[in-house]
This record gives structure tokens, sequence and C-alpha cells, in this order.
């Protein structure tokens, strides 16, 4: 009987890649995102098991959609207070704050659970084209339309 590859931790590589949202669909991007913080790219994937690559978003704010999205597609929070349902458009987040609407996307095509967490925090996410990151040497990652 054959065993299940199982990673080792000496085998598990930290990586780190950035990348440019200028131009893109947001739902392209994410995606992608999601794949890569799960470490869908490497041969050694393996459900479950943090073998994911650090991502750096930036230039978020200048991210498009598709249809009627910007005006009709709406993010919602609860202050926990009775009445406290706050709603906000996705043309006000992008303003107010672009970073949130990327987390959003990427987090639900992420697994709920306690991996799901552990991955999320993987993901730094930066209005404009600057990020504070030079020092893990990223490498820059093609979403394919350019």
């Amino acid at each position: 009987m054959e065993k299940t590859y199982y990673p080792k931790a000496a085998e598990i590589t930290e990586e780190w890649v950035v990348v440019d949202a200028n131009g893109q669909t947001l739902g392209r991007v994410s995606s992608q995102v999601a794949a890569l913080l799960l470490g869908k790219h490497k041969p050694n994937f393996t459900p479950g098991v943090d073998t994911g690559t650090h991502v750096v978003v930036v230039n978020c704010e200048k991210i498009t959609v598709t249809g009627n999205k910007m005006t009709e597609k709406y993010y919602y929070r609860h202050s926990q207070y009775p009445g406290g349902l706050v709603e906000i458009s996705l043309k006000d987040q992008l303003a107010k704050h672009p970073d949130r609407v990327i987390r959003a996307a990427v987090w639900g095509m992420l697994p709920h659970n306690k991996y799901g967490r552990r991955v999320i925090k993987k993901l730094r996410i930066y209005a404009g084209p600057e990020h504070p990151h030079e020092g893990q040497q990223p490498k820059p990652f093609s979403l394919g339309k350019e």
C-alpha cells in the first residue's frame, strides 16, 4: 500500500509575491490571490497544510467590476446594537477603505475555519503602488491580463 504524501516543515518554503491590481477585475484578482494564499500553485499542495505564499496586493483602489456593481453591490456590518446595521456601496467602500473590498472577496474564497483564519493573515493589501515589504524581496506575479 502506498503512503499519502504529507509535506514536512523543512520542505515548506516561505515565498512572497506582489500582485498589481491596477485595471484588473475584482473577482479574477481575488480568486488568483486566494489560490496563491492556499498554495494551490505549488507541487507539494496538501489540503489543510499551510504551504501558501505571502501575497502583497498593490493599487487595490484601481480595480474594476463589471455591470452595475459599483452602485448596486453593498457591504454590510452590524454594530451589535438594535438598529445598528450599516451598509456601504462598493463605490463608497473603494473611496474610504479599498483594502476591505479585496479582503472581503478573498475571504469568501477561503475556508471559514482555523486554517482560513491563519491563511488570510498572509495577505497584505495597499491602496497605492507603494508597500513596506521590500526586505522580503517579493517577486512580481502576473495575473495574465496585462
